[in-house]
């Protein structure tokens, strides 16, 4: 019984967050950075989004209550915050010294944060789904914890893969991956804000 509910639970998240379509923004993102600092920014990424998920699994209808937000809202902002990262992307901006940090930043891994870690990895969609699934006790908080835990951690595995496949693509086709990449993030923006305003306003 708990295994099954593990096995839904796990699936609910990998369709959710769908690490393998975000392979091709941190191979855009890290494109200019060493092998070090890539697998840093991808285990840095991925216990952020854990931490989140496991804050929001154990609070998250509190901290909702506490500063009066809405999921809705969640998706707005962060629908606001992938769209504005796609555009700079379809610029071609993703190096260390440009990634659209501020002047006092200047530490490249701080895209782990953003937008890898959120929205990319725990966004609205993913909190919203570890707030439902744990929802009815100890137990389903427990599996939703786990499930998400052995997610993030094929995912990794996944991203460590990145270099290599960079390398084998090549930087012309890197540069490519990078815009188009760029484009589809800016879509799932929009996307996302659409349906923060449909929610937000019960638009149907």
């Amino acid at each position: 019984m708990m295994f099954s509910k593990f096995i839904l639970v796990f699936m609910a998240f990998f369709a959710i967050m769908n690490p393998i379509s975000n392979l091709p923004a941190y191979m855009a993102l890290v494109a200019d950075d060493d092998q070090k600092i890539s697998r840093k920014i991808a285990r840095k990424s991925l216990l952020l989004a854990f931490f989140i998920i496991l804050t929001f699994v154990i609070s998250g209808h509190y901290i909702f209550q506490l500063f009066g937000i809405t999921v809705d809202a969640l998706r707005i902002a962060g629908g606001l915050l992938v769209a504005l990262i796609g555009y700079h992307m379809i610029n071609g901006i993703h190096s260390p010294a440009s990634k659209n940090l501020p002047q006092t930043n200047e530490d490249p891994l701080a895209v782990a944060i953003s937008p890898l870690a959120m929205p990319l990895f725990a966004g609205p969609g993913t909190i919203a789904t570890a707030i439902t699934l744990s929802h009815g006790g100890f137990t389903n908080q427990v599996i939703t914890i786990a499930a998400f835990a052995l997610l993030s951690l094929l995912t990794y595995v996944l991203l460590l893969s990145a270099r290599e496949i960079s390398q084998f693509l090549g930087q012309s086709f890197m540069g490519l991956v990078t815009r188009m990449m760029g484009l589809i993030l800016t879509t799932i923006g929009i996307q996302m804000l659409i349906a923060g305003i449909k929610g937000a306003f019960s638009l149907s």
